[in-house]
């Protein structure tokens, strides 16, 4: 018996070698490594690299698994929220002898079935240098039922590291496997690269060589300056600059411009929950750029810019790094963030952002125990109507928001009543992956459209009522939509109407044995902590935010509101 080095590597090149037979059975026709223009790491270490392409008029994604130190074999595959069970699988295994490919699932037990409709074609295997890759190719859509449904927005894939030989699919135990889950955009837009101005110039805001704390979890906050008296431009693109070594481990980087309002901001560098950090940083809010994991250069249309520096324009930036490093790896140095690509001439039109969704306020609530709980907040046609162009805006992308119990966000366009047209939607939205999205079709709105924004919330791990708010246990349910030309209009969202919510306390008090108080000098927060949640309660709620009148923001970038009262 050799040593394990070689008996590893004598397992690697027999795995390699039954895969180029099968591939020459398969005759597929694997893309070349250009075709591969996306990129992620799956685990924390990066031993496992994914890269893959679109093909829209194919209707199917292409997979290049990169498995840098193969043992006895891969699972790699997609679910609705990353659980092992219940997912769709495309495994590698070998029983020590020989190696097999498949195409899987696994049921509500975690246990793995072969599927008897193989949609995991593998398409090629070769050997390199730095590993094994794995090529293979899944249409969006296989009428399978046992498969996964590739739509757009997030989508959530599982990888499981086998360390052992297994005799057969069925034998492998989901649960003492080495996994976890990446989240990713898989169906990228396919939106054309403008032409870039030649004198366009670039400025990094990074972090300077923090060391990232050795904790699971750390939101890194570092204040930048642009220089005095630093002119009007236009931001054209912006991409990460990702520090080498550390792409498992800067998970999502947002740069936010600071309140005019304010002639200085303190600098800062340091943990943004730290008690230490200078208040005045929360009055730098205005997002420049947002980029995660596994997103490219983000674009702004040829006729547009972002407008930054000049009279009017604070002169300071917040750089936010969100560092996940679950193996908690010590004195590990960053210098991560966001290259902003700008431009002093000028584009026809200034870019845009505007808040769609909910108003950040208590009123609208979610019930404990819920798991399908949907709020919709409304830009109305009367908001539109007084506060848009003749001409309309032109919505080129957006950025989904909730806190945690976020499961799912979809903002459509209704005009004359009827639903047009989907702005975005995100049927497996999480939280914890938030990015800027290129929308496939620019969306045109003109006034007296609508914008509605619906988000579905899951609170079963929660005692009691979740009501909307700024904190992380709170909830929202924002839109933030990116558009040319700007105008005045910086919000436009709504809110059930508040005395509406009092006749439902009202209510609840009345058919209560125990005595709530639920009178006006109690919080509304108090008093939806205080409701007994049966059926009934519950019902009567959904019933309100479905059916009751709405308050309707509909905000000017002063925070002025444009008179249009209760809808």
């Amino acid at each position: 018996m050799g040593t394990p080095r070689e008996v590893a590597s004598m397992y690697f090149t027999m795995v390699a070698a039954f895969l180029v037979i099968l591939v020459v059975a398969l005759q597929g026709s694997a893309p070349r490594e250009s075709y591969f223009p996306y990129k992620v790491p799956l685990d924390p270490q990066g031993l496992l690299e994914l890269s893959w392409n679109v093909s829209y008029p194919e209707q199917a994604v292409h997979f290049q698994l990169l498995i840098r130190e193969l043992q006895f074999g891969i699972l790699f595959g997609m679910s609705d929220r990353g659980a092992f069970e219940n997912a769709d699988l495309a495994v590698l295994w070998s029983d020590g002898h020989n190696s097999y490919f498949g195409d899987a699932w696994s049921d509500a037990k975690g246990q793995l079935h072969m599927d008897s409709q193989q949609d995991y074609q593998l398409l090629g295997a070769r050997r390199a240098p730095e590993g094994l890759y794995l090529l293979f190719r899944r249409a969006f859509s296989t009428c399978d039922p046992k498969d996964y449904l590739i739509e757009d927005g997030t989508v959530h894939l599982i990888y499981g590291i086998l360390e052992e030989p297994v005799h057969s699919l069925q034998a492998i135990n989901i649960s003492a496997l080495h996994g976890g889950l990446q989240r990713v955009q898989l169906l990228k837009p396919n939106v054309s690269i403008p032409e870039l101005p030649s004198d366009m110039k670039t400025m990094e805001i990074t972090a300077p060589n923090v060391v990232i704390p050795s904790q699971e979890t750390t939101y890194w906050c570092y204040m930048a300056e642009l220089p005095a008296g630093f002119p009007k431009h236009h931001i054209i693109m912006y991409e990460p600059v990702v520090t080498a070594g550390n792409e498992a481990l800067v998970h999502h980087m947002e740069v936010f411009q600071c309140a005019a309002e304010f002639d200085s901001f303190p600098h800062y560098n340091g943990p943004c929950d730290s008690k230490m950090k200078p208040d005045r940083l929360n009055y730098c809010r205005h997002v420049l750029a947002a980029w995660a994991m596994g997103a490219q250069a983000f674009y702004y249309p040829e006729e547009a810019g972002l407008a930054f520096g000049g009279p009017g324009s604070s002169r300071y930036l917040r750089l936010e790094i969100h560092y996940h490093n679950p193996l908690v790896f010590k004195g590990r140095r960053d210098s991560s963030g966001i290259r902003l690509y700008y431009t002093a001439t000028l584009r026809p039109y200034d870019a845009g952002i505007m808040e769609l969704g909910l108003v950040y306020t208590p009123v609208m609530a979610i019930p404990p125990g819920e798991d399908n709980f949907i709020l919709t907040g409304y830009c109305t046609d009367k908001c539109t109507q007084l506060a848009l162009p003749t001409a309309g805006i032109r919505i080129f992308a957006s950025q989904l928001h909730t806190h945690l119990a976020g499961r799912k966000v979809v903002t459509v366009l209704s005009r004359d009543g009827r639903e047009r047209q989907v702005v975005n939607a995100d049927r497996h939205y999480s939280p914890h992956f938030q990015e800027i999205r290129m929308l496939k079709e620019v969306v045109a709105v003109f006034p007296g459209d609508e914008l509605i924004t619906t988000c579905t919330y899951n609170t079963e791990d929660r005692s009691r009522a979740t009501v909307g708010g700024f904190g992380i246990l709170e909830e929202m349910c924002v839109n933030y939509v990116h558009y040319y030309p700007q105008t005045q209009l910086e919000l436009c969202k709504s809110a059930v109407d508040p005395g509406y919510l009092h006749r439902y306390f009202n209510l609840v008090n009345r058919f209560n044995d125990e005595e709530i108080c639920m009178c006006p000098q109690v919080s509304v927060p108090q008093q939806f902590y205080s409701i007994p949640w049966n059926t009934f309660n519950r019902d009567v709620l959904k019933s309100l935010y479905g059916f009751a009148p709405i308050s309707m923001h509909c905000n000017k970038s002063s925070a002025v509101r444009f008179p249009v009262g209760t809808a």
